[in-house]
């Protein structure tokens, strides 16, 4: 048996998070903890707000459309900002508050969190009309995700 794993685009199973679809291409379970990677479309208005991991560091790959991200600060107004076009990766270390909003209409993004156990946190959430990232603080903490600002301006 090959430990090689490749998951083309549509092979893993996908979940409702929110408005979008995310699919699950690389669970914790397959890596034995290291990493799990998620493909995400993301629309203009579905920014998350600004929030650090005190458990895994977490990396984007942009496939298609521009995304902004944010760093550095707990407040938006002091964080860096960079814009990131298709083909980019982007790196945040724990610890380290960020968020990121599609500047084009859509945009699709691989996030990939090592180690991987906060895909838990995505699955939990299930399908909902519009974000509502307060009334899940407590599911935020139990994977160690702390909420600063709210997202950026559509």
């Amino acid at each position: 048996m090959s430990i090689a794993l490749v998951r083309n685009p549509g092979d893993g199973r996908d979940f409702p998070y929110y408005k979008s679809v995310i699919e699950q291409v690389v669970t914790t379970a397959e890596t034995s903890g290291a990493v799990t990677v998620m493909r995400l479309t993301v629309n203009h208005g579905d920014a998350p707000p600004l929030h650090s991991h005190s458990r895994e560091d977490e990396s984007w790959v942009v496939l298609s459309g521009r995304v902004r991200f944010w760093a550095g600060s707990t407040s938006l107004a002091e964080c860096d900002v960079h814009d990131a076009e298709p083909g980019a990766y982007v790196y945040g270390p724990r610890l380290v508050p960020h968020t990121f909003q599609a500047i084009t209409p859509t945009a699709e993004l691989l996030i990939i969190n090592s180690p991987g156990a906060v895909e838990g946190y995505f699955h939990a959430i299930g399908p909902a009309d519009a974000r509502h990232d307060a009334e899940h603080a407590d599911v935020l903490g139990q994977y160690g995700v702390v909420t600063y600002d709210n997202p950026p301006a559509a």
